[in-house]
């Protein structure tokens, strides 16, 4: 697996730049071993998060919000001999590097890998600069000095260092195009303990990407768009195919692309791209489509939108079978104003944003079912600000669980969360040990976003983790909506999102440590400068708090392994220097020492998710069909999980009810009724969605279970008779004998594999690679026909906990598409 701990800057390494840490997180461009995010700024303003209206102090000067009872607890004299001798202070110096980039590497090897870089011109490297490389293989007790190993060459910040599956890194070094073929890279296979140097016979354009699963299969795009593969790690590379605009692994060996037609001209702006798919690294090639702009890969689908001709709206197809087959998404149209964007997705369903006309600031969110074909309403007014970002977060700790927020008519921006994966959205329930202050009518915890993390509101996001069962720490406040008005405090919650406490006052960079048994969090101070950590064995509960260094320094981040098995976190930051450079420190903190007793059976509790109405002992906790009772810590256990716990659970279906279905195609579910009935044909062909005339056949009986509902017996849509309804848009893929080509040929052995992946552990990585990411598609719009679209009805709850009423017809102008400015970087 790969860990990288992300401080600042890009999704998937660490970048601390000194003008950062002054002035704040910057916008642009940046870089991670799994693609590229980019910042795009719309000409408009976003909307604003609303003042708390009980009080009148100003932006300038936050107040505090409601008052909440925190337990703080003093540390023991032995508790702070222990910790002293167990923590390490390490300082080296940045050199001429202007960023620092810290990666860990493997799992549970204890490799930390800190690279200097510079994201200046090349003057340097022709002045001999050079790039230091430090190394750590006790967690970030002490570090070693291993720039020898890759000759001190000069590393540039836009491509620097990744890091692969299993044990790989890949550093790319900075070399002046003039004169050289190619770029040089140094590989390791053994987390840094020793690179081998290879010369690339191109100048790459952007980081190297690894294969999901099988750290050999390299693919890069040069700066003359040019794809390359590599099958021995970078040993060897052959030219895969030229023109090529954007590419993705997809499952097994799918490498799918698009690329210009030999006699396109400016084929990215005229939506004029041929996208295409290799299973067998480059040697033949099919064409899945023609007249693509842009697309993209996620869970185990393939979607991509499609201009036929130049005054045509995009329309926007998915794929569930690597491009065999694809189907003409069922949504409604977008217009130029408007824009689609991917926000989730694994192998069973999709969650998609649809933008509203006109400078809203929100849309309409819905999801598909198992075939990307039927997307069903799931949540109006669903807020999307002037950034492309969007506070759509998947808590991880709980299954079907999900939290958003959304952009009210009055204009204040509200929090909502969805435990049955958008079936239904909820308002969050006020923290128990907090009251509202002021005569507000709703008084309800409202959690802050991407949106709230780029205004500089927080320092970051909600955070969960698998491995820590049902815990969600996050930023919010409490009222009627979200304040910008008062201090962001942080609270907890134990059951995924149900029930929540306030737990710390004020913005603090938080990790999980123990999956789950160790909370630790630092104070944000603006201005300020930073040398105590607080830490929580009782999730967050109580807090004790350490100082960890005598010398306080410019906080930059924590430095934690990913995936919670460790109990070693490293807090990192600069101390200036007379010279100007800043003194880099690292100090690391080792709770192993403190928390020594190993847990044992005594120290758990069996604990049924989703338990909200105990009264009702068949259905509580039935939630996407499946009742699941894990075993986890107690709060009260102060003890190690270790590095070998695994999480355990029961799981029971439930009896299948009409909840656990979606209304299928061409069907509705009718107002005050659970039934699914077909809707009328009438003369206007409400549920015929077809803008280009062709039809195919679907079978159905009306219903189709929501996508990853486990439910068994009870209703069953089979004693419904079945019938034939016409979807349009699906087509074949053309046929691989007619459009496929023979280019090139590998010498390694390695090329006739085939991997057959696991497709729950395909979906897993595949999140990973894009835990921030949206695609957002674009296109010109015809708006003289307006089709009406029918969608299946689902239910959603307004901030009074009522039910809101059923979802009927939807009317838009047609097309597929979305701001010009946000398809040329698909994944932001």
């Amino acid at each position: 697996m790969i860990w990288t701990t992300v401080l600042l800057g890009g999704l998937c390494v660490l970048h601390i730049a000194l003008l950062l840490l002054a002035e704040g997180s910057r916008s642009g461009s940046s870089g991670g071993p799994w693609g590229r995010t980019v910042t795009f700024q719309r000409g408009r303003r976003a909307p604003r998060l609303q003042r708390d209206t009980s009080s009148s102090t100003d932006n300038l000067n936050p107040s505090r919000g409601p008052a909440f009872a925190s337990c703080q607890l003093p540390l023991t004299p032995t508790e702070h001999r222990i910790l002293d001798d167990n923590t390490q202070e390490t300082g080296f110096n940045g050199d001429d590097g202007s960023h620092v980039i810290l990666t860990w590497v493997g799992d549970g090897t204890g490799v930390i890998l800190v690279l200097s870089t510079i994201s200046a011109p090349l003057d340097s490297y022709l002045a001999g600069g050079s790039s230091r490389l430090y190394r750590s293989t006790d967690y970030g007790k002490s570090f070693h000095d291993i720039s020898h190993r890759i000759n001190h060459t000069f590393i540039k910040e836009e491509l620097g260092i990744s890091v692969g599956p299993g044990s790989s890194v890949i550093l790319t070094a900075d070399i002046p195009i003039v004169d050289n073929p190619g770029g040089i890279i140094f590989t390791s296979t053994d987390a840094g303990a020793t690179f081998k140097s290879t010369q690339l016979p191109f100048h790459l354009d952007q980081s190297i990407t690894y294969h999901f699963f099988n750290p050999d299969y390299l693919v890069a795009l040069s700066i003359d768009d040019s794809l390359w593969l590599s099958l021995d790690f970078g040993a060897r590379w052959t030219k895969v195919h030229e023109g090529v605009h954007s590419f993705s692994w997809g499952a097994g060996t799918n490498l799918f692309f698009s690329c210009s037609r030999v006699d396109a001209v400016e084929a990215e702006e005229r939506g004029d791209l041929v996208l295409k798919r290799t299973k067998d690294f480059g040697k033949t090639f099919t064409i899945i489509h023609e007249d693509v702009f842009s697309f993209g890969y996620i869970g185990a689908f393939l979607f991509f939108s499609v201009m036929e001709d130049p005054r045509s709206p995009r329309v926007m197809y998915f794929s569930s079978d690597q491009g065999q087959t694809f189907n003409q998404a069922l949504l409604p149209s977008a217009s130029t104003e408007q824009f689609y964007s991917i926000l989730d997705g694994d192998e069973d369903m999709l969650f998609m944003h649809v933008d509203n006309p006109g400078d809203t600031f929100f849309g309409t969110m819905y999801t598909s079912d198992d075939r990307g074909i039927l997307f069903s309403k799931s949540l109006e007014r669903h807020l999307f600000d002037g950034h492309r970002k969007s506070d759509f977060t998947n808590i991880t700790s709980l299954r079907g669980a999900y939290l958003t927020n959304k952009l009210d008519i009055d204009g204040r921006i509200r929090s909502v969360i969805s435990f049955n994966r958008g079936g239904t959205w909820r308002p969050l329930k006020k923290p128990q040990n907090v009251n509202c202050a002021g005569n507000v009518k709703r008084c309800n915890l409202h959690i802050h976003g991407e949106h709230s993390r780029r205004n500089q509101i927080v320092p970051m996001l909600a955070l969960s983790e698998p491995t820590a069962i049902g815990l969600v720490i996050a930023h919010g406040s409490v009222g009627d909506s979200l304040s910008s008005s008062q201090h962001p405090d942080v609270f907890v919650s134990s059951d995924g999102g149900y029930n929540w406490r306030g737990t710390l006052r004020g913005p603090h960079h938080y990790s999980i440590l123990d999956s789950g048994g160790l909370i630790v969090a630092v104070e944000v101070h603006r201005e300020g400068q930073v040398k105590t950590i607080k830490f929580s064995t009782d999730e967050g509960q109580c807090w004790k708090s350490y100082n960890f260094t005598e010398q306080p320094f410019f906080f930059a981040g924590l430095a934690s392994e990913p995936g919670t098995k460790a109990m070693n976190v490293s807090v990192w930051g600069f101390r200036p220097e007379e010279d100007g450079q800043p003194m880099w420190v690292a100090v690391t903190i080792d709770f192993q020492s403190l928390i020594t007793r190993e847990c044992n059976k005594k120290d758990y509790e069996e604990w049924l998710a989703h338990s909200t109405d105990k009264r009702n002992s068949e259905r509580n906790g039935c939630v996407l069909g499946m009742k699941e009772t894990y075993r986890r810590l107690k709060k009260q256990s102060v003890c190690r999980n270790g590095r070998n716990f695994v999480v355990t659970k029961k799981q029971i279906p439930c009896p299948c009810t009409r909840e656990d279905y979606l209304c299928d195609y061409g069907y509705y579910r009718h107002v005050n009724t659970s039934e699914c009935v077909r809707q009328p044909n009438t003369p206007n062909k409400t549920f015929e969605m077809c803008l280009n005339g062709e039809e195919d056949e679907l079978l159905t009986a009306g219903y189709r279970k929501v996508p990853s509902d486990k439910c068994q017996g009870g209703f069953t849509p089979q004693d419904v008779v079945q019938t034939i309804i016409r979807p349009c848009g699906v087509k074949p893929s053309p046929d691989p004998s007619v459009k496929s080509t023979s280019v090139g040929h590998f010498d390694t052995p390695k090329e006739r594999l085939v991997l057959t992946l696991v497709s729950v552990g395909a979906a897993v990585v595949v999140l990973v690679a894009i835990v921030s990411s949206v695609l957002v598609v674009k296109g010109r719009v015809n708006t003289t026909r307006m089709p009406a679209y029918r969608f299946s009805n689902l239910r959603i709850q307004d901030d009074n906990n009522s039910i809101a009423a059923e979802f009927g017809s939807a009317a838009s102008s047609n097309g597929t598409a979305c701001q010009h400015d946000s398809d040329v970087d698909l994944l932001e």
